[in-house]
């Protein structure tokens, strides 16, 4: 996919967002149709370094997220390529309405790089925290959504928003992430989960900073004697369903971790697929549980709702040990 590639030299120096700042620059080098707008977070976001290079193509909206969106749409309307970057809380409640409105509803060429996600700025409080996007932004028609693992998969992430038309929505965390892949040169394609781990025990569906996460529980469950197969959902919507399927079929158990609310998001998107096929299998949702999160550090939250690398194990060791039917009857005598 491109031409841009990245290594693990990168990752010791840039952080997930700058991932998402360099590979900006990257491709303003080549589309002078590529614009930035900011809502007065150009360095917390990164989008500041396309302004340091091109000064004419990054805009201030200043503290105005509905206005940062709604100057995105009338920008992408003209031919141009907007990406708008601020925090995921602002970028998915305060600004709804211009999110629904002007860009999905008339599918404009938008690109949203919301960083911030999930409790990964879990230390600023309750204003900071973003764990309902996912699940508000799962119902918008038109708009695709991406939660990258890594600063690799964030680079993958950009360069497939750019070179698909519409709009998009980027999750990417506060700053440094564990490192999952040591290039972009892998197998990312839009829509279509990734194959971390082999397993046939079960299997743990994961996106953004759970991912890391997933693959270490399944190598202590791989010492265990339980084969856990690892599966990075980077792409939510449109999700893949030949994954869960095949998931489903072959496991027949399920975990989902997600850094989000287990209501509305990966683990829904993941259980609307498996009741469509009918077959007997278990899900458990691992996320923040349904409600407003405590403030402390993010890997200290995980920690404390349980979708941590142990959660992941102890969730696991329980489920080996319910029995499920090997038929699909669906008999009165069932319920």
């Amino acid at each position: 996919m491109g031409n841009l590639n990245y290594t693990m030299l990168d990752a010791e120096k840039l952080s997930t967002a700058e991932y998402y700042g360099k590979v900006l620059c990257d491709l303003a080098a080549k589309d002078p149709k590529i614009v930035g707008l900011s809502a007065d977070l150009a360095k917390s976001t990164k989008i500041g370094a396309l302004g340091a290079l091109y000064e004419n193509r990054l805009f201030n909206l200043g503290i105005a997220e509905q206005n940062m969106l709604g100057t995105a749409a009338g920008l992408a309307s003209t031919g141009l390529i907007p990406f708008a970057s601020t925090f995921s809380v602002f970028a998915s409640m305060r600004a709804l309405d211009q999110l629904h409105t002007d860009i999905c509803y008339q599918n404009l060429n938008v690109k949203i790089i919301a960083t911030h996600g999930g409790l990964s700025f879990g230390q600023a409080g309750s204003t900071h925290h973003c764990t309902e996007d996912i699940g508000i932004l799962r119902t918008m028609a038109n708009l695709r959504i991406i939660v990258p693992a890594d600063g690799m998969e964030t680079a993958n992430a950009v360069q497939a928003a750019y070179e698909n038309c519409g709009p998009f929505y980027i999750r990417i965390n506060r700053g440094y992430d564990m490192p999952v892949y040591e290039s972009t040169d892998y197998d990312f394609q839009l829509g279509k989960a990734v194959k971390m781990h082999e397993g046939t025990d079960l299997t743990i569906i994961a996106c953004g900073a759970c991912v890391w996460r997933a693959r270490e529980a399944a190598k202590i469950l791989a010492a265990e004697g339980v084969q856990a197969r690892v599966l990075n959902m980077h792409t939510i919507k449109p999700i893949d369903k030949e994954a869960i399927a095949e998931a489903v079929r072959d496991t027949k158990r399920i975990i989902t971790v997600e850094d989000h609310n287990i209501v509305g998001g990966l683990g829904s998107a993941v259980g609307d697929e498996m009741a469509q096929l009918g077959k007997p299998c278990l899900l458990r949702k691992l996320g923040v549980p349904d409600c407003f999160s405590i403030i402390g550090l993010h890997e200290d939250l995980m920690s404390h709702y349980g979708y941590d690398t142990n959660g992941i194990v102890e969730t696991a060791r329980e489920i080996m040990g319910i029995e499920i039917e090997e038929d699909g009857s669906w008999d009165d005598d069932d319920f």
